[in-house]
């Protein structure tokens, strides 16, 4: 689920006192141009540069300061009230051609910001010129529905709302609860009709945080508020007499401080385990931005809706000595988490996280110890307040090195042989790794990089569940004919199923941008009568790509492919195209009906896997302003065009999945679930890169210990 909530235990209810936001109590900290993180001994810390070292560095505190410096002085944003909320100020990219032809040392491309603003019910469209101050282009968007990302202070702002409507706070009162002991989600509308055109709605739900900090918890279910956020009004009110019990539970708190001091000690001990690298990190980083590690070469960015942009990635080739290319850009380009629930508290509760929240901008400062090992490399983001004000999001990327005991390759020899031999190679990998906390589900993705050229890209899932408060305690209280639409999980809570599916924007230029798009298809061939002993094997048929509509991919069990991108132009010695395949992981399908609104905004689950030609402007599967959209500017649109995809630039589309039926494990907090994709070189390399790569030795080993020792 993705919601980013509110809390009123500050909010004097008959003073008319200003709602603080847990949001804004975590980040007003960093809202001065200098972070007061500092660097130790056990980590690096790349403080944002007020002077970018690549072209595809993010923006500066700087430069976005001098942003909105220049639409103050804009002349259709200048005259009093008429400045927009700022609701995106991030790098506009060079053209793709500029950064391919650019070198170090070399003059930088102009540093231009992309700006998403919101006046009047409109959304505006700009790019401003840092350099010379300058806006070169403003639209006003009329072609396509929705609004822009969420700001942090239309959230706070949502959650106030009704709390000035007596009816909501008597509501509250009747339940016995008093409105400064709870904690309330902004929860976005989503689009089903009428109802959600040409206004900027939310709907808030609250929790009780009374007595604990996992106020997820205790739902106050049923009540519900309608806002519009544009006028401050509320709208109506659903649930006033409903009485459904708060989970009194007691030991709903997950701090280890609370824990611990529990009658029953836990019985999952284990002593600290810590990789200790005693020559120290392998990894370079040059500037702020660009890792350089075991051959490959990628430029790393904190971006606030993508959460991380992996850039430029490349892979030296063994054989020569020279990079060369695999993917332009990567990226999580959006969420989608329907819940499976059609009552009037729930049917809406279907969110886009990255397009209505912003994946990177709930993002949180990563824990030095447990969420990033000892020579992490962590870096900052920057981001703008609704007022263009920059801020910094401390150490939400790092960059670290892994070695979990696995084995990159290895082969023995058994005493039939007669040969003594034992090669054995130890898997490390490098993990680019940004967490998300989008209200009470956590997200960690990792981009995970091997030293055989593969790329294993990882969404792992955590935090609480969003459940929903019943009469009942126990399920044999259930009518055979309910449906509760979930589990129950404890007493007087639901546990709603749901699914969550993460689509990556995966721009791959494998030895250069004309690539194309390859179904490796696996049938069953029939021996005919005479012919072997076998009846059947299996055969491969290989089938290019022409158009997008090839390139739709349902994944079947039973009627499986490969699918790789390939450079036709790019034959080895040995006459196989240069390529990578997509290898998919465990995931899931939405089978929701595709005329229901939520699957037609994010219809981008309708397949797996889609391919389009390379166009700068598709970059959002859900579209650029997803908030309300109706679903007409959407990855499935783009693909009617059924534009040509053979021996082009194009980008390959990923949704990787899972449903969720929640159990009682999942409570008070879920053990983390993870699913994952990879890709991985195919005919690439002459032959294993890693075939020279050395083993551990006791030298090594000594090395270590007397170390340790010292």
């Amino acid at each position: 689920m993705g919601t980013s909530l509110t809390t009123s235990r500050h909010f004097i209810v008959f003073s008319g006192c200003l709602l603080l936001a847990i949001f804004l109590i975590c980040f007003s900290w960093t809202n001065s141009p200098i972070s007061n993180t500092k660097t130790n001994r056990l980590h690096r810390i790349a403080i944002s540069s007020p002077s970018p070292q690549h072209p595809l560095d993010p923006l500066s505190l700087d430069e976005i300061s001098t942003v909105q410096s220049v639409l103050r002085s804009y002349p259709q944003f200048s005259f009093p009230n008429a400045f927009p909320s700022i609701h995106s100020s991030s790098l506009e990219e060079p053209p793709k051609s500029v950064i391919l032809a650019w070198r170090p040392g070399r003059t930088f491309p102009p540093r231009r910001a992309s700006v998403i603003a919101f006046s009047s019910g409109k959304s505006h469209l700009l790019t401003v010129d840092i350099n010379s101050r300058t806006v070169l282009d403003h639209e006003i968007v009329t072609s396509v529905s929705g609004y822009p990302m969420l700001t942090p202070e239309d959230l706070t702002a949502a959650v106030s709302i009704p709390f000035s409507n007596s009816t909501f706070l008597d509501s509250l009162i009747s339940r016995g609860i008093d409105p400064s002991d709870v904690t309330c989600a902004p929860l976005p509308s989503g689009w089903f009709g009428p109802l959600e055109e040409s206004r900027r709605l939310m709907k808030i739900q609250c929790y009780s945080h009374k007595d604990t900090i996992n106020f997820y918890m205790k739902p106050v279910e049923g009540l519900t508020a309608l806002v519009n956020i544009d006028s401050n009004e509320t709208l109506h009110i659903w649930g006033i007499d409903r009485k459904i019990p708060v989970n009194t539970d007691p030991d709903t708190d997950y701090r280890y401080e609370v824990q611990k001091e529990k009658d029953q000690p836990s019985s999952c001990k284990v002593n600290p385990i810590f990789m200790i690298q005693p020559k120290g990190p392998s990894f370079e980083v040059v500037g702020k931005h660009l890792i350089k590690w075991a051959g490959w070469e990628m430029h790393v960015r904190p971006d606030a809706r993508a959460g991380v942009i992996i850039s430029q990635v490349k892979v030296t080739d063994p054989e020569t000595g020279k990079y060369r290319q695999v993917m332009y850009k990567g990226m999580a380009s959006e969420l989608f988490v329907p819940y499976m629930d059609p009552t009037d508290g729930w049917y809406f509760k279907t969110y886009l996280d990255a397009g209505e929240y912003g994946f990177g901008i709930q993002a949180m400062p990563l824990d030095h110890l447990n969420d990033c090992p000892t020579g992490a490399y962590f870096m900052d983001g920057v981001f703008a307040w609704a007022n263009g004000q920059p801020y910094l999001r401390s150490g939400m990327v790092c960059v670290f090195e892994r070695y979990d005991g696995d084995v990159a390759w290895r082969h023995s020899e058994g005493p039939t042989t007669g040969k003594d031999v034992r090669e054995v190679r130890p898997k490390i990998t490098l993990v680019v790794r940004m967490a998300a906390s989008v209200g009470n589900y956590d997200y960690i993705v990792d981009w995970e990089f091997q030293t055989d050229g593969l790329i294993r890209i990882k969404v792992s899932a955590s935090g609480m569940l969003m459940v929903k408060g019943t009469t009942y305690e126990n399920t044999n209280q259930v009518p055979e004919e309910e449906d509760l639409y979930g589990t129950l999980i404890t007493e007087n809570v639901i546990g709603v199923v749901h699914d969550h599916y993460v689509n990556f924007y995966l721009d791959m230029d494998v030895d250069g941008s004309n690539n194309s798009f390859v179904n490796v298809h696996m049938v069953k061939q029939e021996t005919n009568q005479g012919e072997s002993p076998r009846k059947s094997y299996l055969k491969v048929k290989k089938r290019v790509a022409k158009t997008e509509k090839d390139a739709q991919i349902k994944l079947k069990l039973y009627d499986p492919s490969e699918f790789h991108v390939v450079n036709p132009s790019r034959i080895n010695s040995i006459g196989n195209p240069s390529g990578y395949k997509i290898v998919p992981g465990g995931t899931a399908a939405s089978l929701l009906d595709l005329h229901d609104p939520p699957q037609m905004r994010a219809a981008f689950t309708n397949n797996q896997i889609w391919v389009t030609p390379y166009n700068r402007s598709e970059q959002w599967a859900a579209g650029l302003l997803a908030c309300q959209s109706k679903g007409d500017d959407t990855l499935a649109k783009w693909t009617e065009k059924d534009r040509p995809i053979e021996n082009r630039d194009i980008v390959l589309w990923y949704t990787l999945g899972f449903h969720h039926v929640p159990c009682q494990e999942d409570y008070p907090i879920m053990p983390t679930v993870s699913a994952s994709f990879e890709l991985k070189p195919v005919n690439f390399f002459k032959k294993n890169p890693i075939l020279r790569a050395a083993p551990y030795s006791k030298d090594d080993f000594l090395t270590l210990r007397s170390k340790a020792s010292a």
